[in-house]
């Protein structure tokens, strides 16, 4: 198992999060995932700025943590042929270093266009051969393509990199693990469950696995559980809402019930080394092979030292077991 480090572009503005990726080497960090918004969550986290930006700026910052996008939506915000250039690009700026992860978005950000958010399975399809588009320009030369929901015109990528990053696909349900398992390098999860089965069943068996665990720290319990529900109330939400409803203001509306004690039923919070590390083993042994962090609200600084200093030694002997 390999610890990474979640990169939330709805908390912090771009140059903060080109920091936090190399502080995250420096911490002991593997590897890191950036999210993709147009929009945060609540408008209290505040931030959203555009990821390849960012992570032309993380290129340059850092030499050895491995990045993927966590995840893009390749299918109404932006043409498939603009993520296949935009992922070649990152990927010849960071050698063997970056990974592109992909999934079927939300609502939030995808519907800022005014084009129809489809249904789930219509949502599924369009990712499948978003996916084949981009594989397809990334072959070299003049490509065309016409599909039910796509069409490329003698579109050529003139920067690919020497070795083409992998495409790791999202799943929260069996149908997009099942998906992710057949055609996809690897999977990106939110947390244990019958996802594993689906997409080891579908072809996903000996594949990467990546597995988001969301903290909060803080020097108290009850100081993190007010920050997380201060910051990230939405980790609150079951369901399908988070990919339905259509603005930060809808977000808040919805989880305007959440409190403190919920928010530390939901997630780690507080200073207890061994809740946090529970909290990743039971990702681990559940099957994922690489588990990244997000910490939620501004406290990064003394997260990163609690974590080198009292987590990280202690996943140590199942990081070298992976």
């Amino acid at each position: 198992m390999e610890i990474g480090y979640a990169l939330s572009c709805e908390e912090h503005r771009p140059n903060d999060l080109v920091d936090l990726a190399a502080e995250a080497e420096q911490r002991g960090f593997s590897f890191a995932l950036i999210s993709d918004h147009y929009h945060p969550w609540t408008r209290t986290q505040g931030q959203s700025p555009f990821v390849w930006s960012v992570i032309g700026g993380i290129a340059r910052a850092t030499s050895t943590l491995q990045l993927g996008t966590g995840v893009t939506c390749p299918t109404v915000r932006i043409h498939p042929a603009i993520i296949a250039q935009a992922a070649a690009t990152s990927a010849s700026m960071m050698p063997g270093r970056f990974f592109l992860g992909v999934g079927t978005g939300e609502n939030l950000n995808e519907h800022i266009l005014a084009g129809r958010w489809p249904e789930v399975d219509v949502r599924l399809e369009m990712l499948e051969e978003a996916v084949e588009v981009i594989r397809l320009l990334w072959q070299g030369g003049s490509r065309s393509h016409r599909g039910r929901h796509y069409s490329v015109e003698n579109a050529c990528v003139f920067t690919l990199p020497d070795e083409l990053p992998p495409i790791y696909m999202a799943a929260a349900g069996e149908k997009s693990a099942e998906l992710a398992g057949r055609i996809g390098d690897g999977l990106v999860g939110t947390g244990p469950g019958p996802v594993l089965k689906a997409f080891d069943q579908a072809g996903g068996n000996g594949k990467p696995k990546y597995g988001q665990v969301t903290v909060c720290y803080a020097g108290s319990q009850s100081e993190a559980r007010s920050t997380a529900r201060k910051w990230w109330p939405n980790a609150a939400l079951s369901g399908e809402l988070g990919q339905e409803l259509p603005t930060p203001a809808h977000f808040e509306q919805a989880t305007s019930w959440v409190d403190d004690q919920t928010m530390g039923e939901k997630i780690p919070c507080g200073p207890d080394p061994q809740m946090h590390i529970k909290a990743i083993r039971e990702y681990a042994d559940a099957g994922y092979t690489h588990v990244y962090v997000h910490q939620v609200g501004p406290n990064q600084s003394e997260f990163f030292e609690f974590y080198e200093r009292e987590v990280i030694p202690n996943l140590r002997p199942a990081m070298a077991g992976s």
